[in-house]
This record gives structure tokens, sequence and C-alpha cells, in this order.
């Protein structure tokens, strides 16, 4: 038999989850102009283009060709063109 003392328990560090709600006014909105260009305003700057897709935790935009993936949660405002 193993004695606990011997080998103490090993304390694991809990692991941080970092947790993005869905806002369903937002993905709601960003349905309505789908398939229409846009401008997304998002933490790191502006990008205009069309919006192909809309997921629940981002979407896709077009612009000239090229795909960018952007996160709902940076998104700070859009506005259809």
């Amino acid at each position: 038999m193993l004695n606990n003392q011997m080998y103490p328990m090993q304390q694991q560090m809990p692991q941080a989850i970092m947790v993005y709600p869905i806002d369903p006014y937002v993905v709601e909105t960003l349905m309505s102009v789908k398939g229409k260009q846009v401008v997304l305003e998002t933490t790191r700057g502006g990008i205009s283009g069309c919006l192909v897709e809309v997921k629940p935790d981002h979407v896709v935009l077009d612009t000239r060709g090229r795909k960018f993936f952007v996160r709902i949660c940076e998104i700070v405002w859009i506005m259809p063109e």
C-alpha cells in the first residue's frame, strides 16, 4: 500500500478560461446587413467591404476579393454603406 505522506498529492493550478458571450442583438443586426457593403469599426480600426458571412462569434468581410475574419467582440460599431 502506498503511503500518502511519501507521495503528496500534487496541486494543479486552475486554468483561466476566456468567455466571450454571444450578443444576440449584434448578431441580429449583422444578419440584417449580410450581403451588403458595410463599414465595421473595430478596436484596431475601421474596415469596409461586403459582409459575406455571420457566425455567433465572428463575421467574414470581403474587401476587394480578400477575406477578413473579424471577431464580433472586437466590433465597436457597424454602418451600412
